[in-house]
């Protein structure tokens, strides 16, 4: 037995979408049984431009139910029956969430029909509701309300469920392990196929081409999918979105975190927040105070004259302070990780040696602040290498730094040897250097090994 739902919205993300109509159609495989169709009062304002899509209004709403005084409706409906929609995890997510609010957990087996349309149905040019009803055949009446979208949809499951083969795909769809029925409705299980569980990047692409985010990851394959399976209000906008995704290979993690940066700062991708904010930057420092201890703290970038490291948000600063703070056995309270006049008492660092009980000295506990300083100036003197691996066995990655700046990066053969700087620029591909490629090499520095960094 399957539901075939649609439903219209205010169009304000998952969590702040709410329903203005839904219309239900249970269809047994052979006729329509049952159907409910109602208007639902949001309780928020629906846009202008929604309205002008779909002919709903604040007032047409006014003295409609809301969602909670029809949901006994909804679930006594879809109960034991597959949820079908036309980019059904849309319409699931939004069902779903409102369920959510009133305390309620709705689940139910789902299949899209865009999804099956592209399988059973393959070589349209487009696979949107109007334009697949027009390719087939199918009547198509109140376009962008509930009742005409979901009937319509309707008859193309029908004329699905009777396509050759069909059987074999939609039990492949409904199998919950079935890894294509988590992938986004418009993007060919072909083009995941082809994508390796390697180290690089990757760009998921919309129709027009434009490449809307851009991410990293040790294992490509497994980071794409992860975000089919995410159910954010984003990550599920951004998959509707996605029709294509091309990758790049690294061969590490470092060198995929560096060319995400340069490529989020080059497209300037519309789902890639983090590194188009151009908020506060953080800078580390030190100072000695009135009984000569050494301080190491964290201020805004505009605060500190000579900082050590930059940082482009105070959580990653104060991460990389609190990694310092542990491999030097430094005090909390004396790295500004605690705000107390006492003992330090953090919740995770309990590497202090007794600065701050009078249990070490001042110039042992100096020494070590030192050390620490010294290497987070590491950078800044001479010209460093990082080898790491390359794409494949007969390659290895390096980045460049020279005079305190990230240079760039690129691949080089493992049988030529390097002992000059002109050895390795003649094979790096040159980058900007950011206060994000900045962050990303101090805590390269920080957890790794040096033997991989060779100085010229």
């Amino acid at each position: 037995m399957y539901t075939i739902i649609d439903i219209e919205t205010t169009g304000n993300g998952i969590k702040g979408n709410k329903i203005t109509e839904i219309s239900i159609f249970k269809y047994d495989g052979h006729q329509i049984v049952d159907e409910f169709t109602s208007l639902v009062n949001p309780q928020s304002p629906i846009p202008y431009f929604i309205t002008g899509l779909t002919g709903i209004d604040d007032q047409m709403v006014q003295n409609a139910p809301i969602f909670q005084e029809i949901a006994g409706t909804i679930q006594r409906i879809t109960v034991g029956c597959v949820f079908v929609a036309h980019s059904v995890n849309f319409d699931y997510g939004v069902i779903k969430e409102e369920f959510r609010q009133i305390g309620i957990d709705f689940t139910r087996k789902k299949l899209c029909t865009v999804r099956l349309s592209r399988k059973l149905i393959p070589g349209l040019h487009s696979y949107s509701l109007g334009k697949l009803c027009t390719a087939v055949e199918i009547p198509l009446v109140d376009r962008h309300r509930a009742r005409g979208d979901a009937h319509a949809t309707v008859l193309l499951f029908e004329k699905l469920l009777r396509q050759p083969d069909s059987e074999p795909v939609f039990k492949k769809f409904l199998n919950a392990r079935s890894q294509e029925a988590t992938l986004p409705p418009h993007l060919p299980k072909s083009v995941f196929d082809k994508i390796p569980q390697k180290p690089g990047i990757y760009y998921f692409m919309n129709q027009k081409g434009e490449v809307i985010y851009v991410g990293k990851a040790i294992n490509l394959k497994k980071r794409v999918l992860g975000h089919f399976y995410d159910k954010k209000r984003k990550e599920i906008q951004m998959c509707g979105e996605t029709v294509n995704i091309d990758f790049k290979l690294t061969g590490s993690e470092l060198v995929a975190l560096l060319m995400e940066s340069a490529e989020i700062k080059r497209l300037f991708p519309n789902y890639n927040r983090a590194q188009k904010r151009t908020g506060k930057h953080y800078a580390i420092f030190s100072y000695e105070d009135r009984n000569g201890i050494m301080h190491i703290a964290y201020n805004t970038n505009k605060g500190v004259p000579n900082p050590l490291k930059i940082f482009h948000n105070q959580t990653e600063c104060r991460a990389y302070l609190e990694e310092v703070c542990k491999s030097f056995s430094l005090c909390p309270r004396y790295c500004h990780l605690q705000q107390t006049s006492a003992a330090c008492s953090h919740h995770e660092i309990n590497t202090c040696e007794g600065i701050c009980r009078n249990m070490e000295s001042v110039d042992n506990y100096n020494k070590k602040v030192g050390e620490a300083v010294a290497h987070m100036k590491m950078l800044h003197s001479e010209v460093r290498v990082i080898k790491e691996k390359g794409r494949n066995d007969t390659e290895s990655a390096v980045i460049l730094i020279a005079d305190g700046t990230y240079k760039g990066f690129g691949f080089i053969d493992t049988d030529i040897e390097i002992s000059t700087l002109d050895d390795v620029e003649a094979f790096i591909s040159p980058q900007k250097n950011t206060v994000e490629t900045e962050s990303i090499l101090a805590q390269y520095f920080l957890k790794h090994n040096m033997s991989q960094v060779l100085t010229l």
